[in-house]
């Protein structure tokens, strides 16, 4: 007969770190001291959750080992133009590694709604996972003026009325890469609504130069030659990953613009069309030539991501440490 802390050890087991936390603060017995429990729940869910905002922030539940904290805060977005350390600004890639691991947590409790969100998310920032390379940094605002502006640049620059059409983005990129460049003078609260609103499309932006601008400015045009072709295949696989048979998926989800859920079925062959689309690349192919091999519940996706990036990038440990942790309090 299974007891309590039978049922409470398999919860932190399968990161039910929501369910798990409500029935600490209900009371049922604990064989540990409920503030650490009760602390760690609150952090792993939010972390779950993709909370970035707040990742790495004391929790009112209690206290987080600090080295927990410190890993979350790698992935944070930075809530204040001068706020330090700069996060997922400075480098996307250990949120890109928090979120193959979120993923595949989804992925085997069966919330495919969950995981497409995820993987939505994923597809907005990739072209600045790209581009980080280039710039030395994840697209900060802060940072991002130098790269960008100059002679021979359209990057932001309002389309004169009656002119001809000479830069690919659209008007909300423009207005987006326009504030971008100035974000960093403005106060907190304008800061967080431009990351809120306009950070991804500045992604989007970046990545059409790289990948599909038909008359490029210098924004490309000053980088070497090996760089820019290196660059504009990355982003290529990037924007094909986006516009791909996984990622639209969210728009039969809830998440998206209809009212259904896809089945784990629907998300294997999502993949699997979406990955012989993107094998055509000749980075692609490379990248998901041993996916067939790959453990990963989407196979391949780990590969993927690190040649976009650049660099390697494996499904982080975080959620897994923090049920570890639960586990051997609770036991």
């Amino acid at each position: 007969m299974e007891t309590a802390r039978d049922v409470l050890t398999a919860l932190a087991r399968r990161q039910a770190f929501g369910d798990l936390e409500a029935l600490v603060a209900a009371g049922v017995p604990l064989n540990a001291e409920r503030a650490p429990v009760a602390a760690l729940c609150a952090f792993g869910q939010r972390v779950m959750e993709l909370d970035a905002e707040d990742f790495g922030m004391p929790e009112e539940a209690g206290e987080v080992p600090k080295d927990l904290l410190d890993r979350a805060r790698a992935s944070r977005m930075p809530q204040a133009p001068r706020e330090r350390p700069r996060g997922a600004l400075a480098t996307l890639r250990p949120a890109y590694a928090l979120l193959l691991e979120v993923i595949a947590i989804r992925w085997h409790r069966r919330e495919m709604a969950a995981m497409v969100a995820a993987l939505h998310i994923a597809s907005e920032y990739l072209a600045l996972l790209a581009w980080e390379p280039v710039l030395g940094h994840a697209g900060d605002p802060a940072l991002l003026g130098p790269a960008v502006t100059g002679p021979g640049s359209r990057f932001g620059v309002p389309a004169e009325p009656g002119a001809a059409r000479v830069c690919d983005h659209t008007r909300p990129e423009r207005s987006a890469c326009e504030r971008a460049l100035r974000v960093a003078t403005e106060p907190p609260s304008g800061w967080r609504a431009y990351l809120d609103r306009q950070h991804s499309q500045v992604a989007q932006a970046l990545g059409d130069c790289a990948a599909r601008c038909r008359t490029p400015c210098s924004v490309m045009s000053r980088l070497d030659e090996d760089v820019r072709a290196d660059l504009a295949e990355r982003c290529r696989l990037a924007a094909d990953f986006t516009d791909g048979a996984l990622v639209k998926l969210r728009h039969a989800a809830p998440v998206g613009h209809g009212f259904g859920v896809p089945s784990p079925h629907e998300v294997q062959s999502a993949w699997a069309r979406a990955r012989r689309s993107l094998a055509r690349h000749r980075l692609g192919g490379a990248a998901l030539a041993s996916a067939e091999k790959d453990r990963y519940p989407l196979p391949g996706l780990p590969g993927l991501f690190s040649a976009i990036a650049g660099a390697e990038i494996v499904p982080d440990t975080l959620l897994a440490d923090v049920s570890a942790r639960l586990t051997a309090a609770l036991s």
